[in-house]
């Protein structure tokens, strides 16, 4: 599974990316579950978000959904923490 994040906006405006590969990882197991449920309460189109607050693309094996602060749900914020944290 190919995990994919890009965070935008911010007060500085700087946007960051990064992917995740699950395949071959002893832990993909947690990571698709994580994903999946981030998905599913992901949105079709960006939505409006707060003043210098940060938008997020997830992209999940080529599904593509958006999600913003203050409005993430915990397993969103948890999977786009570990993206930017742990992807190239």
């Amino acid at each position: 599974m190919r995990i994919q994040v890009k965070r935008t906006g911010g007060f500085a405006g700087i946007e960051r990316y990064a992917e995740v590969d699950t395949s071959g990882r002893p832990d993909a197991h947690e990571w698709h579950a994580l994903a999946e449920q981030a998905v599913a309460a992901g949105r079709g189109t960006p939505p409006v978000g707060v003043p210098d607050g940060f938008s997020y693309q997830i992209t999940v094996d080529g599904k593509t959904v958006y999600a913003a602060d203050p409005r993430l749900t915990g397993e969103q914020r948890k999977l786009i923490t570990r993206v930017l944290k742990e992807g190239a």
